[in-house]
């Protein structure tokens, strides 16, 4: 979608919600739309301008600067995302989205990291294997050694449990089961508590071609 289209859409949902006609809906927006940016953007946030722009009535950089003239944003995620749901009335799911796009914008976060410092490799797959197959050779040591040569794995949920967690390499791997239908599975893989930012690509690397290989053997 281009920005025109986009803004388009933003001027129709404005005449639904306030009754307005299009050209007044259209100068609203363009009167309260913030400048286009004022700062270096360390990294993007995951959230697009337009959207956040949409769901929350303020821009990244208006929203940046609100973060930054309360004087106690130096003590981190959690105090911004409880100032912004208690004293600028946003939602608590939008304050934290906005948090984080704050420490994406300001580089206090970096792509794919958490609040506590540590990163996420994620990556799925949808391919040939049977659900309760495969869940079974995952859960047995003595068989995933085989799914993982050489890797060390140790398993760190109950057997009951329905995403199965796995200390692999230097972090734990949340690994999900979605059954897709004619025989087909959805893998979807969470490698969590990585210590840096280096192990992502490592780490999406290695997922995408164990899934790949888990694909080839059926």
């Amino acid at each position: 979608m281009t920005k025109q289209e986009s803004f388009k859409r933003r001027i129709r949902t404005r005449m639904a919600t306030t009754g307005e006609r299009y050209a007044a809906a259209r100068k609203a927006l363009i009167d309260k739309a913030p400048p286009e940016r004022t700062r270096v953007w360390v990294s993007e946030p995951e959230m697009s301008n337009d959207a956040i722009l949409a769901k929350t009535g303020r821009g990244w950089e208006e929203w940046c600067a609100i973060i930054e003239r309360w004087p106690n944003h130096p003590d981190g995620h959690t105090a911004i995302a409880t100032y912004l749901h208690a004293e600028q009335d946003v939602d608590a799911w939008w304050a934290q989205t906005i948090t984080v796009g704050y420490e994406r914008i300001t580089g206090l976060r970096l792509p794919y990291q958490r609040p506590d410092g540590t990163f996420t490799a994620g990556t799925s797959k949808t391919l040939t294997a049977d659900h309760d197959m495969l869940r079974s050779l995952l859960l047995d040591d003595q068989q995933r050694a085989d799914l993982f040569p050489g890797i060390d794995t140790e398993l760190r949920s109950k057997p009951t449990t329905k995403a199965i967690r796995l200390a692999v390499g230097p972090g734990v791997a949340r690994i999900g089961l979605t059954p897709a239908g004619n025989g087909r599975l959805k893998v979807t893989v969470s490698h969590e508590k990585l210590p840096t930012f280096g192990d992502v690509a490592e780490w999406k690397f290695y997922w995408h071609d164990w899934l790949q290989a888990l694909d080839e053997k059926g």
